[in-house]
């Protein structure tokens, strides 16, 4: 599909559909969080890796989460400290995660802000978004949005210039693990509250 304007583009997510924009890391494929097969079949993925759910302020993230006051305490300190930022939050999912965006793993739900004005102001238009990486599964992440229209035709990309591009590293990965944190992936942003 051609490349849209942003007005376009979060029309397009509004209604269930592919899009994609820049991010503070790798461009984003996203979707209704309830539409999110859309991105298992594109992307030819496979059920059992997780997808994100990226929204566009770090007070909405709490009503995707279940824990205690004590966690959600520290989650927020965390949340403050590096959100807005190429840092996902692994947490116990609630009940508001449709199973089809972690089809295998649905206890638990991959979190994040982005440090990117022109995603997190889609974000706030669209609600909180399925989001992953650009590319067929296995390959490198896409970096331009002209490279995201030739290998998903199917997808609305964001009619922008990425320049300069995104960063191309991808965010770095913790989870929430028996009242600590454990580091899933090292990208972006270097975590330091690790036991």
């Amino acid at each position: 599909m051609p490349q849209v304007s942003l007005d376009r583009t979060i029309v397009a997510a509004k209604t269930g559909n592919l899009i994609s924009f820049p991010t503070d890391t790798v461009p984003a494929l996203a979707t209704l969080p309830e539409c999110a097969q859309l991105i298992f079949q594109a992307k030819q993925r496979s059920q059992d890796k997780p997808l994100i759910l990226m929204v566009g302020k770090v007070a909405d993230l709490w009503q995707y989460v279940q824990g205690t006051e004590q966690e959600i305490e520290i989650w927020q300190a965390v949340a403050d400290r590096y959100l807005p930022g190429a840092l996902t939050l692994v947490l116990p999912a609630s009940d508001r995660i449709p199973a089809v965006m972690n089809p295998l793993k649905n206890q638990t739900i991959g979190l994040r802000v982005p440090d990117c004005e022109i995603a997190r102001s889609i974000l706030l238009q669209t609600g909180a978004l399925a989001t992953t990486s650009a590319n067929l599964s296995g390959a490198p992440p896409l970096l331009t949005m002209a490279e995201i229209s030739d290998c998903f035709p199917q997808v609305l990309t964001l009619d922008i210039d990425l320049n300069p591009p995104t960063s191309g590293q991808p965010s770095t990965v913790i989870k929430w693990d028996n009242s600590s944190w454990k580091l899933l992936r090292q990208g972006a942003v270097e975590f330091t509250e690790l036991d």
